[in-house]
C-alpha cells in the first residue's frame, strides 16, 4: 500500500483542527510533512510546537507541501526550522518529499519548486532518492574566523550558507561552531560543516545547522564540503562519499557547479498534530 494511503485510513481527528502528518527521515535527519495544497499553512507557533519533541511529534523541520509555483513542478516544498523560520534548501527533505510524491503519483523523477530554485529529483530502487542542488558558489575562500580548532574555513553557498573547516581529528563541535554561526559576518547565521579527509574521494562530515543544532545529517552541507574538499586540492575527481553520523551520501559535482546526491529515506509514521 501507497505510503500516502496511510493518510486516507487515519481516525477522524479528536480536535476539529488538528493535522494530518506523515512524518519520514533521511539519514536520520527527520521531518514532519504537512499537505497544504488544500489548507492553510502552519503558523509559526505551531511549527515550534511540532519540532519540539515534548509537545509534538519531534522533527528537525516541517516541510509544507504545497502548490506548485511553476507549470512543471509537481508541488512547492516549504522549509520551516524548529524556531518558526523559512530555510532555502534542504537536500534530504526534498529527497524525502520526493518518494512521497513518487509514491503518489507512480512518477520515478519530478521537479520539485522551493525558495532556493527549482529541484529535480530521482528514485533509484525502492527507498535511494538522488536530488540535484545549486549550483555552489564560494562566497570567501578563506574565512578570516577561528573559533577553538575550527580555522581558514571556506564559505559557500548553495540556496543556503554554509561554512566548511577541515581537521585533522575529531572536535567538539557544540563547543566550537557556535563561535562561527553567531559571527557577525553571518547576519542570518551559517551552516558550519567539520570535515576530515579520509582519502581523495572520501569525506567524514558532522554539521552545526541553523538554528543551532548538531545534526545527524546534513544533505547541502555534504555537497558543500565535497565541493570545497576538491578547491583546496583535498580531493580529487567528481564522485564522492560522504559520511556523516546518520548514515552515507553519495556525491556528484557537475561541471555547471551543481551536485547531485543521492541516499536513502524511510517512513516513519502518521498521525495528528
Amino acid at each position: 500500500m501507497p505510503v500516502t494511503d496511510f493518510l486516507r485510513l487515519l481516525p477522524p481527528a479528536q480536535q476539529p483542527f488538528a493535522r494530518p502528518f506523515i512524518k519520514m527521515q533521511g539519514l536520520r535527519n527527520h521531518f514532519v510533512f504537512l499537505d497544504c495544497r488544500a489548507a492553510p499553512l502552519p503558523s509559526k507557533a505551531e511549527v515550534i510546537r511540532i519540532c519540539d519533541v515534548h509537545e509534538g511529534v519531534g522533527a528537525e523541520q516541517v516541510i509544507t507541501i504545497e502548490p506548485p509555483r511553476t507549470p512543471a513542478a509537481a508541488a512547492f516544498m516549504g522549509i520551516h526550522n524548529t524556531d518558526g523560520t523559512e530555510a532555502q534548501a534542504c537536500g534530504n527533505a526534498t529527497r524525502c518529499l520526493a518518494w512521497l510524491l513518487f509514491d503518489e503519483t507512480g512518477l520515478s523523477e519530478v521537479l520539485i519548486d522551493s525558495l532556493g530554485g527549482p529541484l529535480h529529483c530521482r528514485k533509484h530502487g525502492d527507498w535511494d532518492v538522488s536530488v540535484m542542488l545549486g549550483p555552489i558558489s564560494v562566497d570567501n575562500p578563506h574565512l578570516p574566523l577561528v573559533s577553538g580548532p575550527l580555522k581558514d574555513g571556506v564559505a559557500l553557498s548553495i540556496g543556503n550558507p554554509h561554512a566548511v573547516f577541515f581537521v585533522d581529528q575529531d572536535v567538539d563541535i557544540p563547543a566550537a561552531a557556535p563561535g562561527i554561526a553567531q559571527d557577525p559576518l553571518f547576519p542570518q547565521s551559517v551552516n558550519v560543516g567539520v570535515a576530515q579527509v579520509v582519502d581523495e574521494r572520501t569525506l567524514k562530515l558532522a554539521v552545526w545547522e541553523r538554528p543551532g543544532m548538531l545534526t545527524e545529517a546534513c544533505g547541502t552541507g555534504a555537497c558543500v564540503a565535497a565541493y570545497a574538499g576538491r578547491l583546496r586540492g583535498l580531493l580529487k575527481g567528481d564522485a564522492f562519499t560522504v559520511h556523516l553520523p546518520g548514515g552515507t551520501l553519495l556525491i556528484r559535482l557537475l561541471k555547471d557547479g551543481r551536485a547531485v546526491m543521492t541516499g536513502p529515506v524511510a517512513f516513519c509514521c502518521t498521525g495528528y498534530v
